[in-house]
């Protein structure tokens, strides 16, 4: 087969930090290749040297055999080298139209010639089966037609290599077949693609070769016929891995309740409509949505970011009227946030620091007001080496830390403390195997213990395997909680995208079971 894309021998450097170590792959035309490794493992170095982002400190990049000028994106897109990001480059504000045309143009000329455009967007849209409206502003999109838009605006760009990251994140399992169906059509039309994802059973589903790096280095290589979850696991950490799962429980009292609320979202809207839901110690339960049902005011709510607008809350059966982070800390609320580079921690802040956000007045941490360094240190110690935060020590920058490590160390703050309840808000994203296997444990022990545990999560593998019951937000309404063990994931794909499943469920249950 023909090779488009060749890298050779690339090693890159950060001080005495290795992140890529004499790397090469080939890519042959008509190819999906599946990147895997775990986080810190060097993929998105990788690909940002690939795109023009960094510059190797030694070997080279080739397309179509002729050499890439390093670090220049343009020369990149130039070469038909184009990147589907996990999370979206699109301007919402904008049109589809707009979206795709953007800098495709020169700013010299006096005008754009939009007919052409518009014939040629929908030409691809039903050649390619990405069926999207032009005119449609994308902030009104759902996230599978954002993804679309993402896809088209490569191919009018020439793209004839695509990189995906994570194109499944935030997806339905109905809207993941429905790519899958669409690459499947480019592929046969000569693209190659490089599948970056965490998600093995879709890396088995969707390419023909699985390369994986485990610090920097390409250790493990093999045609995806020839591989299964549990090779491909054990290749990124280098260890045998497998997932907890939920063991039956008997529940206990309620450690949270909701009742009829409703929170108007900032602008216009309600962005909560008269949730119910209880959660009870020794439980999880699960609450599964496409991304910006609700799920973000939902848990602003239980952290004391926000309040409702009506309806009652009850924490340990406390009711609060004006809840607020301090307060729902103090009560026993562990917070886990969506997302740990902007809310979780401060990056430029130490460990230590990181580590003690929470508990400044307890003692001995505090005295007088004042820190006591020594201390804060020594628990922090302690909790890095309980939680297995690998890092330099408790005085290194928290940005400095892989994205598990940083998980385990928010963990570490949340749990703790042993908190009654959980929120656990996206807590396995975009982490590697064997980060998961770990979160989840953490959360099983947490519910073991005592504590309820309410989860938030896309990823309706994580949803099944560790709740006892299960709710889907849809623009802003959460469902009735049904049976983990008997609901289905193509049930719960329907109700993520505001179907009606009744005639095909198998769980039942009332939202204050």
């Amino acid at each position: 087969m023909t090779a488009v894309l060749r890298l050779e021998n690339i090693t890159k450097r950060f001080g005495s930090l290795v992140a890529n170590d004499s790397v090469s792959l080939s890519l042959a035309r008509g190819e999906v290749l599946a990147l895997l490794g775990e986080n810190g493992a060097g993929k998105t170095t990788l690909m940002n040297i690939l795109f023009g982002h960094y510059v190797a400190d030694e070997g080279r990049v080739e397309v179509e055999g002729k050499p890439l000028l390093p670090g220049a994106p343009h020369a990149a897109i130039a070469a038909g080298v184009g990147m589907v990001h996990q999370h979206f480059t699109l301007a919402d504000n904008l049109t589809v139209l707009d979206n795709v045309v953007l800098g495709t143009e020169s700013l010299w000329r006096p005008w754009q010639n939009r007919a052409a455009a518009r014939n040629r967007l929908d030409t691809m849209s039903s050649e390619f089966g990405l069926t999207v409206d032009p005119d449609a502003r994308v902030g009104d999109l759902s996230v599978g037609e954002r993804q679309r838009v993402e896809i088209l605006k490569a191919l009018y760009r020439d793209a004839r290599i695509l990189i995906m990251d994570e194109p499944t994140a935030v997806l339905t399992p109905q809207e993941t077949e429905v790519l899958f169906d669409t690459l499947r059509r480019l592929v046969e039309r000569g693209l190659s693609i490089i599948f970056i994802s965490h998600k093995l059973n879709e890396i088995l589903a969707i390419s023909d070769r699985v390369m994986v790096l485990r610090r920097g280095k390409i250790v493990h290589e093999m045609p995806t016929s020839g591989a299964d979850r549990h090779i491909l696991a054990e290749a990124m950490v280098g260890h045998t891995v497998t997932r907890p799962k939920a063991e039956s429980m008997v529940s206990g009292a309620p450690v949270l309740a909701m009742q009829d609320v409703s929170l108007r979202a900032p602008t216009s809207g309600v962005a909560l409509d008269h949730v119910n839901l209880v959660v009870h110690a020794h439980e999880v339960v699960g609450i599964a949505g496409v991304s910006g049902n609700g799920q973000v005011q939902l848990a602003e709510l239980i952290s004391g970011l926000c309040r409702a607008e009506s309806g009652s809350m009850t924490l340990f059966g406390e009711t609060i009227a004006n809840p607020t982070p301090a307060k729902v800390v103090k009560l026993g609320v562990g917070r886990i946030p969506e997302d740990r580079h902007a809310e979780g921690v401060i990056g430029e802040m130490s460990i230590w620091e990181n580590m003690i956000s929470e508990d400044l007045r307890a003692l001995p941490i505090s005295r007088r007001g004042l820190i006591d360094h020594a201390a804060a240190r020594a628990r922090t110690e302690a909790q890095i080496e309980r939680f297995d935060v690998r890092c330099p020590g408790p005085d290194a920058e928290t940005r400095l830390l892989s994205g598990g490590n940083m998980q385990k160390l928010i963990l570490a703050r949340a749990l703790s403390r042993e908190p009654g309840l959980v929120l656990a808000n996206q807590p396995a994203r975009g982490l590697d195997e064997g980060a998961i296997a770990y979160v989840h444990g953490q959360l099983l022990a947490a519910r073991e213990r005592g504590a309820g545990v309410l989860l938030i999560t896309e990823d309706l593998e994580e949803l099944l395997a560790l709740s006892d019951r299960v709710a889907v937000i849809y623009q802003g309404r959460l469902s009735a909680t049904l049976d983990a063990k008997t609901v289905t994931p193509r049930q719960l794909g329907l109700m993520m995208a505001g179907h009606d499943p009744s005639e095909e469920q198998t769980g039942s249950g009332g939202a204050a079971a």
